[in-house]
């Protein structure tokens, strides 16, 4: 079992960094946050998708120039990302552009590629496989800095095609590859192939995981910096809203499960029936700002104009600095949002 962390040491936490395209610029404004905050070492991240991406492009830049570094490493990565957007026919129409409507729902481009595939194979609609995103991966993560990190612990999850179970590749054996493939969406891209075995998109059967924390880490705080809400009012009646929505459940699902045995350990612990020797108590958190990223739509999350980014990345910041307020002082001491709330359907109820 993995040795406690010091009290006397700046207080650790392990960072599960979930996925959801664009609206990763929101993880970056959380990261910029708590990079910035002195008081805050961070062990480990677990990252899919989106959250792979930015949890490699941190590692880099901590290796380049420390904290510092690994602030302008995420800004320069996200830059990269709206540069290379600017290039795609999909782009808002101009009465969301006057209205400040930063989803594509009314982008005539949009509805088309996303009719398109929906009935179309990756494999037929681009056969040369062309993903502008690895050319970005490739040109700002440098992969031997990424695996000579010493200084943070890196997870990437990835959904084994064949297999349908999670695959988690570490730090000192991650490539390019393997980030594409914990960001690979099965209806726009081909199966990522790693050694033979073909990866899809980490959100499936990990967003993010959380077991690989359990053995190789030593603080007990784990920070959810979530973007997919769990909980969304109303039923949804379009094709559209309907299918957001059940890719809104799927993407959740694992993750409600992993909650769901955390707790059960926690309550076999405090009931006596588990030996504390043997299993840890782990303290669980989650940085979210639901009120200002569900209204967004999911079609926002291939919206990679500058300025959509930057207000994501203001928003992240901004829940940052407010969960710090409120709950620094308990890191290291117990958990500050209710798990069994959340995988109940009663809410992330937060402890007082």
């Amino acid at each position: 079992m993995a040795k406690r962390a010091s009290k006397t040491d700046k207080k650790a936490i392990n960072l599960a960094l979930q996925g959801g395209g664009a609206h990763g610029a929101y993880t970056w404004g959380v990261l910029d946050c708590l990079l910035e905050d002195g008081r805050i070492k961070i062990e480990a991240m677990s990252g899919t998708s989106a959250g792979a991406m930015n949890a490699v492009v941190v590692a880099d830049g901590l290796m380049r120039g420390g904290r510092q570094g690994a602030r302008e490493a995420l800004e320069r990565f996200w830059k990269a990302v709206s540069d290379a957007g600017r290039l795609s026919p999909i782009q808002r129409g101009p009465i969301d552009v006057f209205m400040g409507n930063w989803s594509l729902d009314n982008s005539p481009s949009f509805v088309f590629f996303d009719l398109l595939h929906r009935v179309t194979s990756p494999y037929d609609l681009n056969p040369l496989n062309f993903n502008p995103l690895k050319a970005i991966v490739e040109e700002v993560v440098d992969f031997d800095l990424v695996r000579s990190c010493d200084e943070l612990k890196v997870m990437i999850s990835a959904t084994n095609v064949e297999t349908g179970r999670v695959k988690v590749f570490k730090r000192h054996e991650l490539t390019a590859d393997m980030v594409m493939a914990s960001a690979c969406l099965p209806l726009l891209f081909h199966a990522v192939e790693i050694e033979g075995v073909p990866y899809w998109d980490g959100g499936y059967m990990g967003n993010p995981v959380l077991f690989p924390f359990y053995e190789a880490c030593e603080s007990d705080d784990i920070v959810i910096v979530q973007i997919n809400p769990v909980e969304r009012k109303g039923t949804p009646q379009s094709a559209r809203e309907i299918l957001d929505r059940m890719n809104e459940i799927t993407f959740n699902s694992s993750l409600l499960k992993e909650l769901r045995a955390i707790d059960f350990v926690q309550r076999l612990l405090d009931d006596g029936k588990l030996d504390g020797k043997d299993y840890r108590r782990l303290h669980l958190h989650i940085v979210e700002s639901h009120d200002e990223i569900m209204p967004l739509g999911a079609s926002s999350k291939i919206n990679a104009e500058w300025a959509f980014l930057e207000h994501l990345f203001d928003i992240g910041r901004r829940s940052a600095a407010d969960w710090l307020d409120e709950n620094f002082e308990h890191l290291g001491q117990r958990s500050t949002v209710d798990a069994r709330a959340m995988f109940q359907g009663l809410g992330a109820e937060h402890h007082g």
